[in-house]
């Protein structure tokens, strides 16, 4: 028995032991994630993380997707400094294999920057860099450089005639930008423990193709970079106190992203009135116009329980609401919550077209049952539209994404609500209706719908081919005219999609950007300045 107990104990520690040696084979030593993330200047929106190793770039060898996001100059930039500074020198021994984090930073002006940061292999002394300074590279000249107290190198691309700047951060942590703006932000950020993103399990880090980080709180700043008008596109996401951490997943037609988006202790944003929702089948996408540049749709389990929490909302945001509904029982006899709120169903959504006409479609139980009480507090237009005779009432009724809409024209069609702040705008819907001309009907779209989860609670989606004369009114000018060319890259792209899908204390969330189809015309989406 006791042979047995130390055989027994000695299978352990051996079994221990090879665990230990397989998880740290598949996690070699270096600064964690968290610590080289604590680097990276807290301006950051967006992180991407990947293996900078032979094997990840060929992928993607011949996809043009992660061009016409990134930008085809940008990208052409990144693969120059690469082959040029790291491959063809003694310093692919530093970084082969090494993770490497790339950031979004707004800039001043109307720009944003990329920030390279990576921790190499082994001790990096500035001796190594200056060894790689004196050989004859005819493709870059190296000087030093000095830059709010950390050791660094101007580095000039003679190709591209650009320069990227190297910051040697210490603590064997490297930064570089081509941005003199961001290397100098990053050389002088010291760094937290607090960096405002959520990190992987250093396990499940180790087997991701490559991860998203998102910080909400920043999306704001990046908005207005690239917008000088806010027409409300991705408010609600870009509202929330959350953070997200999403994996790639490789698809030849699509860059698709999915993970855990994580909410804020004590924030009380109106997404949160959606935690408590299951998944639901999403149905009224199926009646948006073709016209549609983008939209946000909102579906829910259980009707009750989020009619409850969007009171409690109310009552902590605004005290208009109980005397908004005294007011019109008073005078019209009618109940908002229960005449109404009682008749509506699980779904509803914003929508904006490329005509910049902005809809709302609530999915109704009855609409026959629900129109008299409609006209009791409107002023009819006909047998079957009005306008509402007093503020806010879809905001009460459905929560913030309905703040647009103060005194709005509606519109009963079958089952479903139609809302507009113009009568011809509803008229315009009538048609599509009335028509048939729906948004899911359209090719590009209908393959996209199928890289898309089919229940969720929250889904946004853009649609570059009609967002674009919508960007023309609403993005900065030089932007628009980049986004607009027939080099930027953004003409292979059919849409974008995000998706919440309520998961314990957070959303499960997915994350698409789709090509185009391969028979398209890849200059439909240019928009000609001059017209609209």
């Amino acid at each position: 028995m006791k042979r047995l107990i130390i055989i027994t104990l000695v299978l352990l520690i051996a079994a221990g032991y090879i665990t230990t040696a397989y998880f740290k084979n598949l996690n070699p030593p270096g600064l964690s994630t968290n610590q080289v993330m604590s680097n990276i200047p807290n301006t950051a929106a967006l992180i991407l993380e990947y293996a900078d190793e032979k094997s990840f770039y060929d992928i993607f060898a011949g996809n043009d997707l992660p061009a016409s996001v990134i930008g085809p100059q940008s990208l052409k930039d990144f693969d120059i400094l690469r082959h040029t500074l790291i491959e063809s020198t003694a310093l692919n021994d530093f970084f082969e294999g090494q993770n490497l984090f790339i950031s979004l930073h707004p800039a001043q002006g109307d720009s944003i920057n990329y920030l390279l940061t990576i921790v190499p292999t082994k001790e990096f002394d500035n001796d190594d860099f200056e060894n790689i300074a004196d050989i004859k590279n005819p493709g870059l000249l190296i000087t030093p450089l000095k830059i709010n107290g950390k050791n660094g190198y101007n580095i000039y691309l003679k190709q591209p005639r650009k320069r990227f700047y190297l910051i040697n951060k210490g603590h064997n942590i490297l930064t570089g930008s081509f941005s003199k703006e961001l290397a100098s932000q990053s050389a002088a950020y010291t760094g937290t423990k607090e960096h405002g993103f959520a990190l992987l399990p250093a396990q499940q880090n180790t087997h991701a193709l490559a991860n998203l980080y998102i910080n909400y709180k920043q999306l704001n700043a990046l908005y207005k970079r690239f917008f000088s008008y806010d027409a409300g596109m991705f408010k609600q996401f870009r509202n929330l106190s959350a953070t997200a951490v999403l994996s790639l997943n490789y698809k030849s037609d699509a860059l698709m992203f999915n993970g855990l988006t994580t909410i804020n202790n004590g924030q009380k944003g109106y997404l949160n009135l959606f935690l408590k929702q299951k998944p639901v089948q999403n149905r009224l996408k199926n009646i948006f116009p073709s016209t549609t540049a983008y939209f946000t749709s909102y579906a829910l389990s259980d009707i009750k329980t989020y009619t409850t929490a969007l009171d409690n909302w109310h009552k902590q945001t605004s005290a208009d609401e109980i005397q908004l509904i005294n007011t019109i029982q008073n005078e019209t006899g009618v109940d908002i919550r229960h005449d109404i709120g009682s008749d509506l169903s699980n779904e509803f959504a914003i929508i904006t077209t490329r005509f910049q006409e902005r809809l709302g479609i609530i999915s109704i139980k009855n609409g026959d049952r629900l129109l008299p009480a409609l006209l009791s507090i409107s002023s009819p237009m006909s047998e079957n539209s009005g306008r509402f005779n007093y503020d806010k009432i879809p905001y009460f009724l459905f929560g913030d994404s309905f703040d647009v809409f103060k005194k709005p024209f509606f519109m009963i069609l079958d089952n479903y609500l139609v809302l507009a702040n113009s009568y011809q705008e509803l008229e315009s819907y009538r048609e599509s209706y009335i028509n048939r001309k729906f948004l899911v009907k359209m090719d590009d779209y209908s393959r996209f719908d199928n890289l898309m989860s089919q229940r969720s609670n929250i889904l946004f989606y853009l649609d570059i081919k009609n967002a674009t004369p919508v960007f023309k009114r609403d993005m900065q000018k030089d932007l628009f005219g980049i986004f607009n060319s027939n080099t930027s890259g953004w003409q292979n792209v059919a849409g974008v999609s995000y998706q919440f899908t309520a998961s314990g204390d957070g959303f499960y969330t997915n994350f698409c950007i789709g090509k185009n189809s391969e028979s398209g015309d890849k200059t439909d989406t240019s928009v000609n300045l001059n017209e609209q």
